[in-house]
């Protein structure tokens, strides 16, 4: 039923983590793992090649194409959901990869369904997820069939969509000049198109362990994530000018031309360490 992809790189500390308190954790519903290396150089590879479950087969590329690889990754899987999944996903509760696929099963409006975060200060998208919650008004939240959702742009750590849909958008692309780019922000505006949405379950609280506290990012992915920031800023400031004309937000609304401007978040300068994370490192 559920195939996983994980991509890793140069973080075997969590990636340990992900496959001993995650991904063993997953129930009979997971019939195939596909851990994708890339180009790790910190002992990731003899870690993956020391694990002994069947369902997992790994991948060790020669270098690192980043989320570029998630393709090549599915194109390896099998089954008719396909579940993606971070190697900083570190901690989740047993069969949690079913309680998402129940839950998807029963939202059928929704194409894309992502595990919600432990609200851990340390990690970097657990606080963005409560910021865009809590300040920014970001999602709406539903409960469909005794299933509670917050309904909106999710984050790819913990993800299910059916391969149904996947193919039908086409499936993931690669972009050479740009292996970090956001795949679930193309993927969601693709769903859109097709009349689907996609939420976070909030009765699904997976741990993940990202930020500065947990690893030192990729160089490239760091400086990556600079040069969009730039862009996004350039772009938002257009978008704001064309939806300040009358009627335009309403039009934009019901055509979908454009993502509304991305609201400025700006992440705390200092995270303090809770006690999973000192336990992590």
């Amino acid at each position: 039923m559920i195939s996983i992809v994980v991509l890793t790189h140069d973080r075997v500390h969590l990636l340990r983590q992900c496959v001993e308190q995650t991904l063993a954790r997953t129930s009979p519903a997971t019939k195939q793992v596909v851990i994708w290396d890339n180009g790790s150089t910190d002992g990731t590879r003899d870690y993956l090649d020391s694990i002994a479950d069947p369902r997992i087969t790994v991948v060790h590329s020669p270098e690192n194409i980043a989320h570029n690889a998630k393709a090549r990754a599915v194109r390896l899987t099998t089954e008719d959901y396909l579940l993606e999944l971070d190697d900083d996903v570190i901690d989740a509760p047993q069969d949690w990869d079913a309680k998402l696929l129940d839950a998807y099963r029963k939202l059928p409006e929704i194409g894309y369904l992502a595990a919600s975060l432990v609200d851990d200060p340390s990690d970097s998208a657990s606080q963005y997820l409560k910021w865009m919650r809590n300040e920014q008004g970001g999602f709406v939240e539903k409960e469909i069939d005794g299933i509670r959702i917050l309904e909106g742009g999710i984050g790819s750590g913990c993800t299910i969509t059916s391969r149904d849909l996947y193919d039908r958008t086409g499936g993931f692309p690669e972009k050479r000049g740009a292996p970090y780019w956001h795949l679930s922000e193309w993927y969601q505006r693709k769903l859109r198109k097709l009349g689907y949405r996609a939420a976070y379950l909030e009765e699904l609280e997976v741990w993940h362990a990202g930020g500065s506290l947990y690893s030192e990012p990729a160089l490239q992915k760091a400086d990556y994530h600079r040069r969009t920031h730039k862009s996004r800023a350039r772009k938002d400031r257009v978008k704001r000018v064309i939806l300040a004309v009358p009627l335009a937000g309403r039009l934009n609304g019901r055509f979908n031309w454009f993502d509304p401007p991305t609201p400025q978040y700006v992440p705390a300068p200092h995270f303090q360490k809770s006690e999973h994370d000192r336990q992590a490192t």
